[in-house]
């Protein structure tokens, strides 16, 4: 009985440590897929408190601009060395309110987002892919569809402007292909993606799609300049 009694008295402490490693593993397990399924939704967020800090930013920048203008005027008598002119002040302010306006709409803009996400999040099935999972995807497609110029032979001569690195907008499309891969996670941390890395890794995707569809455009018409009809048109 007395070895129980000294073990029981030396390890005491180790049943409510076991206890809440459990618990904060299980909760580690059921919160991980929720965060998961919400990724999406979280990013919007992120982003329409970028747009808000940005908007606050504008107004300051609107309201220096205007106590520079008010200061101009009353100065115009005898103005200080150095201090901006009247039309100056003018023409600074000019441009802080057309930015503070476009701030406003692109927290306008990211609001409407966020409810879309929203709504999106609450009625889409459980067993659905995950946002990173579709995001992937999406990157994959662009990168096959890349691919194709390269492993296509018909591709290759109709259209060896995607295959030209020196053309400006095929070298844009290789640049934003090389920045999304540098934001893409992988395969091991792809479960622990915030809210702010999927945020850029998506704004990167979008570019890249964005960039491949006016290289292959700007290629198709530089195909058409040089064969009016060559019966082959870019992969969509």
């Amino acid at each position: 009985m007395e070895p129980f009694l000294l073990f029981a008295g030396t390890w005491w402490w180790i049943a409510p440590v076991v206890v809440g490693a459990g618990a904060t593993a299980y909760g580690a397990l059921t919160t991980r897929p929720r965060r998961a399924r919400r990724l999406e939704l979280d990013a919007a967020r992120h982003e329409e408190a970028l747009a808000y800090r940005a908007l606050q930013a504008s107004r300051a920048n609107t309201r220096a601009a205007h106590a520079d203008v008010l200061a101009a005027k009353a100065r115009r008598g005898a103005p200080a060395a150095g201090a901006p002119s009247l039309y100056d002040a003018k023409r600074v302010l000019q441009s802080a309110k057309q930015q503070e306006r476009a701030s406003s709409l692109q927290l306008r803009a990211q609001r409407a987002r966020v409810k879309a996400a929203m709504t999106h999040y609450s009625t889409t099935p459980a067993g659905s892919p995950l946002p990173i999972e579709t995001l992937l995807a999406r990157h994959d497609a662009v990168t096959a569809r890349w691919l194709s110029y390269e492993t296509d032979p018909s591709l290759a001569l109709t259209f060896p402007q995607m295959l030209n690195a020196q053309h400006p907008v095929t070298l844009a499309f290789l640049r934003a292909h090389q920045r999304a891969n540098a934001q893409r996670p992988d395969t091991a941390s792809r479960d622990r993606v915030s809210p702010e890395q999927y945020a850029a890794y998506r704004i990167a995707v979008r570019e890249a799609e964005s960039t491949l569809v006016a290289a292959e455009r700007d290629a198709g018409r530089a195909a058409r300049a040089e064969i009016p009809r060559t019966g082959t048109t870019p992969p969509s």
